[in-house]
């Protein structure tokens, strides 16, 4: 996750850490927690730019380049 979100051309500037909070073998379900730093409130910005839809598929996206 480090890789993808701070190489992002969308998200990189603003990308700080990510980390697991939880992982289960059972499921191999992993929940983690991203970190960004975002600037003061611009318009928009966390709406469009900080949408967990977006941020969601800058991850996606980079799993399918990756097939």
């Amino acid at each position: 996750l480090m890789d993808v979100y701070s190489s992002s051309p969308a998200l990189g500037r603003y990308f700080r850490s990510a980390q697991v909070v939880n992982f289960s073998n059972e499921s191999s379900t992993v929940f983690y927690q991203l970190e960004f730093s975002v600037p003061p409130s611009t318009e928009g910005f966390m709406e469009n730019t900080m949408n967990p839809d977006f941020v969601k598929n800058i991850l996606r996206q980079n799993i399918y380049d990756e097939d």
